[in-house]
């Protein structure tokens, strides 16, 4: 089971053109800001919205190819789908919202009332069977969409932000209760979301959309290590620099020079925040080649921890020890000097 979806869809001002493929028993993220496409190309490879062109197949199923003529309705496709705001009927029980897709497809009541009760007996809610979704807490309706999506038998399961409607207190247990479903799943799985903490817990790759389009895509270990764009330099937290490399010197496009150890020519540099020094003013002692004088922006305190902002010719986001922070009394407006090791710049070619 697998998925292959070459999407092309222009509505007004926006247009999608995306390539992607997931293997069998693999599953994506797709992340992105909002306004990237993230939702359409879910909806269009759900049949919800019809592509302009392209083509959807589901393992060996053509499942829309506006130029074959083929188009098989959402309800035919052997695909489940998790909604961000869940969308339970809510004049059905918990047990008759599971079971509506099977009696959709035909299933006899009974049948699909006990296929039914299985699922929801999985996903721990057997004494909520009777209730309707007024009576659920948000982490019960999104494990009642689930076992609604997973009843039909799906080859792919598609989730929409399918933690984004939870507050705080209950995302984590139902990220892990979800992480425990989605590895129990045959199929493929194709996750939605804008927060890497989902993608780091639920995914095996990660494929980044920017204004309609595939910026970045591999493994979770891959995208963090080379973050191609700022967008997914600040999504996994790190510094990126964009440059021309000429005798061990990056140049960036506003002339700001990086001293690096890397080969002639355009690249990428990843400058880790903890690899970054604060100090009141340049230290003549001190052996890292790269300073840059700017002034501290946000401070965000983050336990023992502390990432600072630095507004200046080259943004940067530090990460250093409150001890530390505490020690150089920064406040946000003060001019600070940000100093890196050459030779904890990494780089990579354009």
């Amino acid at each position: 089971m697998s998925l292959r979806a070459t999407v092309a869809v222009i509505r007004g001002s926006f247009d999608l053109d995306v390539d992607l493929e997931v293997a069998a028993g693999e599953v994506l993220a797709v992340l992105g800001p909002n306004g990237s496409g993230k939702s359409t190309l879910l909806r269009s490879i759900a049949g919800l919205l019809p592509i302009d062109s392209g083509r959807v197949c589901v393992d060996t199923t053509v499942v829309d190819d506006p130029a074959a003529g083929v188009f098989v309705p959402p309800d035919r496709r052997p695909i489940g789908v998790v909604f961000q705001e869940h969308l339970l009927f809510a004049h059905l029980s918990a047990l008759d919202n599971v079971a509506f897709g099977l009696r959709a497809r035909g299933e006899p009541k009974k049948a699909a009332n006990e296929t039914a009760l299985r699922w929801l007996d999985r996903v721990g809610l057997t004494e909520q069977a009777r209730s309707h979704p007024g009576q659920l807490s948000g982490g019960q309706a999104q494990r009642v969409a689930l076992a609604r999506a997973l009843a039909t038998d799906p080859a792919l399961l598609l989730l929409d932000e399918p933690l984004a409607a939870l507050d705080a207190s209950t995302r984590q247990e139902v990220r892990r209760s979800l992480r425990e479903h989605l590895a129990t799943f045959p199929g493929t799985r194709l996750l939605v979301t804008h927060d890497p903490v989902d993608a780091y817990a639920l995914a095996d790759r990660v494929a980044v959309l920017e204004d309609g389009r595939v910026a970045q895509q591999g493994s979770i270990a891959e995208v963090t290590a080379h973050p191609r764009s700022r967008y997914v330099a600040d999504l996994v937290g790190t510094n990126l620099v964009r440059g021309t490399v000429a005798d061990g010197v990056l140049v960036t496009t506003n002339g700001v020079s990086v001293a690096v150890a890397a080969e002639p020519g355009p690249v990428f540099a990843v400058i880790r925040p903890q690899a970054i020094t604060l100090s009141i003013s340049h230290d003549a002692g001190s052996s890292a080649r790269n300073a840059w004088p700017g002034t501290v922006g946000d401070i965000d305190r983050l336990g023992d921890r502390a990432r600072v902002g630095i507004e200046g010719s080259l943004p940067l986001v530090a990460e250093i020890t409150t001890a530390s922070l505490d020690q150089l009394a920064l406040r946000p407006g003060d001019a600070v000097v940000a100093a890196v090791k050459a030779t904890d710049i990494s780089t990579f070619p354009v």
